[in-house]
């Protein structure tokens, strides 16, 4: 029996990567008197990737990457006009309204009154909070964790904090890295939701049994998962 269902945030419940896509595309033009725009994504990504130990996930780290892989691809020619561009669009994604993935009000409200509701999510804390406070949800959810890593051990701690097993615990989300296969290695029940845009971080892991969680096109399909697994149980 499921007691406790815990949603990933960005690109779950809210769009979110569209905009890094943007801030990535002004990187690009910006950059485009010095390399072509596919090297910068390149070179955007594998900055991140060398700073996720020091940074760790968010905003702030993006920004701050932009920055580092600026003044690399224009060999140290970056202008004051060209940070400030870059720090006006991390301004402007701080300002971005919240908006809800299409389903996502309906399968709240619709599991609300049966599960008790939580948020796991990564990134920086004021920036994570401040969208769950925009998008009208905040009441929704018993619980809001915003953590720096989603590990195995990072959900065994959670599920402790809360007096919970790993068989009473469901995770969604759109990343398998992040949001799934920890938890299934927990024993828990994950059930993973694709995202049209995902960040290529979340898309490399190693290959995986897809028979261990479930696959959702909708998130609108979820109380329905609910209803079959909740019936296959008391049948059991």
């Amino acid at each position: 029996m499921i007691e406790m269902i815990a949603f990933d945030a960005d690109d779950t419940l809210w769009h979110n990567e569209r905009d890094y896509h943007r801030a990535a595309q002004r990187l690009q033009d910006l950059l485009a008197p010095y390399h072509p725009a596919e090297t910068v994504e390149q070179a955007l990504f594998e900055t991140e990737m060398r700073n996720l130990a020091a940074y760790g996930y968010g905003l702030k780290a993006f920004t701050l990457s932009m920055i580092e892989t600026a003044v690399a691809l224009s060999n140290g020619q970056l202008s004051s006009n060209m940070v400030q561009a870059l720090l006006d669009g991390a301004k402007e994604m701080v300002a971005t309204d919240v908006e809800l993935l299409p389903g996502v009000a309906d399968a709240l409200q619709a599991l609300s009154p049966h599960y008790k509701l939580m948020v796991i999510t990564k990134g920086d804390l004021l920036d994570q909070e401040r969208k769950l406070a925009r998008s009208g949800l905040a009441d929704t959810f018993a619980h809001f964790e915003v953590v720096s890593n989603k590990t195995p051990e990072v959900y065994a701690a959670i599920l402790q904090k809360h007096d919970l097993t790993p068989q009473h615990f469901m995770m969604i989300g759109n990343s398998l890295r992040s949001d799934v296969l920890p938890v299934v290695e927990l024993g828990a029940t994950a059930v993973y939701i694709p995202h049209d845009l995902t960040w290529a971080h979340e898309t490399h892991v190693e290959p995986h049994a897809d028979d261990s969680y479930h696959t959702l096109a909708h998130i609108n399909d979820l109380p329905d998962l609910l209803r079959k697994l909740e019936k296959e149980t008391h049948s059991s």
